[in-house]
């Protein structure tokens, strides 16, 4: 991997829940190699494994637990490990999310006419898979945050980043679970931002536009493995006509997290979107 540019997290630990996946595992991989000592929290071990030995054949430092991020007692457990194996976390990365199928709706509108043998409506799903995500993502961020970031509390250079969406800007249809969970990852993003920042914390967060992930490929593609419509409706949407590269997240990462680059940026949402969020359509 070749970074964008420079920065130097020498000597700094970086905690990236759900570090393991598409997008989190190059997150990880980076951060490694500015030089940061990356602990990847993810649940399937064998993942996790396969990240942490690519970074360190690569001459970066790594190591991985699994643990469920909605558990705050297993969080204290591995933090204990961390601090022992390498030391205060100085980056927290919160990555950990997704979305369950119980909490989506099989149409993209409802029709009046629609039969209880028509899918998966609005009036279908499941609450407690809708709770389900928002827990995912909500308090699989604040639990971390609440571990980790007391070992940052007036350090010279912390930064906590959280993984929001383009969901959080504008709701898509099929996933109001998600996106009202991402919306509230932005929201907590700038409250975490004022409540920490007489501690030399930083938070900010990264809005990934259209990625194609292990969690989206049933709804990008066809069983013929072309692009679903659904696909290309987003395609169609986003100025540069494409999917992101998970390599393009690393830019903005890097940034955020280097206080000599963005020391005075506090509380912000970044899109990395290819345009989507600027688009209206016509």
């Amino acid at each position: 991997m070749q970074l964008p540019f420079q920065v130097s997290l020498d000597n700094k630990v970086a905690v990236v829940t759900g570090g393991s996946g598409v997008l989190g595992s190059v997150l990880s991989k980076a951060l490694a190699q500015a030089g940061a000592t990356v602990v990847i929290l993810a649940r399937n071990q064998e993942k996790i494994n396969t990240t942490v030995e690519q970074i360190t054949q690569k001459g970066g430092k790594a190591f991985g637990f699994s643990v469920n991020v909605l558990n705050k007692e297993e969080l204290k457990g591995v933090h204990a490990q961390i601090l022992e194996k390498a030391g205060p976390c100085s980056i927290l990365i919160n990555g950990a999310g997704g979305n369950n199928p119980d909490a989506t709706t099989d149409e993209e509108f409802f029709q009046a006419a629609e039969k209880q043998d028509d899918g998966q409506t609005f009036f279908d799903l499941d609450a407690d898979r809708v709770e389900d995500v928002f827990n995912l993502n909500f308090k699989g961020t604040l639990s971390p945050t609440q571990v980790f970031a007391k070992d940052m509390v007036n350090q010279k250079e912390a930064a906590i980043i959280n993984i929001s969406s383009m969901n959080a800007y504008q709701p898509l249809t099929k996933i109001p679970a998600y996106s009202g969970a991402k919306a509230a990852i932005s929201n907590f993003t700038q409250w975490l931002a004022v409540h920490f920042s007489k501690t030399n914390i930083r938070v900010n967060a990264i809005a990934p536009g259209f990625f194609l992930t292990e969690q989206n490929e049933n709804l990008m593609f066809n069983e013929a493995g072309n692009y679903s419509s659904r696909a290309n409706k987003i395609i169609s949407q986003t100025p540069v006509e494409r999917f992101g590269e998970p390599e393009e997240l690393i830019g903005t990462l890097l940034w955020l997290v280097d206080r000599k680059s963005s020391g005075f940026v506090n509380g912000i949402v970044v899109p990395v979107d290819g345009g989507f969020s600027a688009y209206s359509g016509v």
